[in-house]
């Protein structure tokens, strides 16, 4: 099997219609494609990830009307979310449809679903008669991938096809949103912050991370993680003097001075947090080629997808 990082949709639809994996752009991050009523497909998908089963995966859709074969019902602050934020990086926790096979939801009542605002992956999604169930397109528990050459540099010829839309726009996975009565709550922090979300809804419930049973894709502790030790710093230069002799790696905010550094990787030099959290993950990618000893990352502010981007960096820590 050659792999091919391509830009031909219809060759990639050929390919999941017959049953195959496909990697596919979105806004956030590049995702592990098959389609959702083939169990030997998605089972692919846990293969190729080293995925436990436990975890559930999300459904990418690309209309609205897609939700009724999908979800039992749509409660009216789900109605509300996705007319502001779809397509984007929202996904919805709703009660599943007995056609959404459990190995999707990992067994679970409930089923995730997203919108991708990406013009390739959507135009992809119109051509066929199924949804995609599409996890991020990296091993698990490693740094996510935001380009078609991640996907590559993962997986080498073992899928068959690589979407090639760009770089991911947004760069960190989905905000992840579900509904207990009448409270909403988000059980992931991503692409959309928590200040957008309560502007559209109100109060909502933050859920903590689960190891065991996650009842949510992106819940469990252990994720995002290069394979060179990363330490999140509330002051680099400190946590620096405990490193002397060894080659330290810098994910720094803004520009600064790092004198002692092997590398330093800025994510956005005029400080703006949306720039910081679509350049985290190929930072992390750089860094953890470099053959450094050490990755210290500089602590974000805790406001808009600072939040998000100090979730990611806590869990790529551990």
């Amino acid at each position: 099997m050659t792999n091919t990082i391509t830009k031909d949709i219809v060759h990639c639809q050929e390919l999941l219609r017959n049953n195959e994996l496909v990697a596919i752009p979105t806004e956030t991050v590049y995702g592990l494609a098959a389609n959702i009523y083939n169990d030997e497909a998605v089972r692919k998908i846990f293969e190729m990830k080293g995925r436990p089963l436990f975890n559930p995966l999300i459904v990418h859709i690309h209309h609205l009307d897609q939700l009724s074969s999908l979800a039992k019902s749509v409660p009216e602050a789900a109605t509300k979310l996705a007319a502001r934020f779809w397509p984007g990086p929202l996904t919805l926790i709703l009660e599943k449809n007995a056609s959404v096979s459990d190995l999707v939801t990992a067994g679970k009542s409930t089923v995730a679903i997203r919108m991708p605002n990406h013009s390739l992956t959507l135009e992809l999604l119109q051509g066929l008669d199924f949804p995609v169930a599409a996890p991020s397109a990296n091993p698990f528990t490693r740094v996510s991938s935001t380009s078609a050459q991640h996907v590559a540099d993962y997986f080498g010829n073992r899928i068959p096809a690589i979407l090639d839309g760009g770089s991911c726009t947004v760069g960190l996975e989905s905000t992840i949103v579900g509904f207990d009565g009448e409270t909403t709550v988000v059980y992931r922090k991503g692409g959309i912050s928590l200040e957008a979300i309560k502007a559209c809804v109100g109060k909502v419930r933050l859920l903590t991370k689960n190891e065991k049973a996650p009842e949510a894709p992106g819940m469990l502790a252990k994720h995002y993680s290069p394979g060179t030790k990363l330490i999140l710093s509330d002051g680099i230069l400190k946590t620096m003097e405990g490193f002397t002799n060894q080659k330290i790696g810098v994910l720094a905010f803004h520009e600064a001075n790092f004198a002692n550094a092997t590398m330093v990787e800025t994510l956005s030099e005029k400080r703006d947090l949306d720039e910081a959290a679509q350049n985290l993950f190929a930072a992390l990618h750089r860094l953890d080629q470099a053959d450094l000893d050490v990755i210290i990352a500089q602590r974000f502010p805790n406001e808009g997808l600072g939040i998000s981007i100090n979730d990611r960096l806590e869990r790529a820590g551990n």
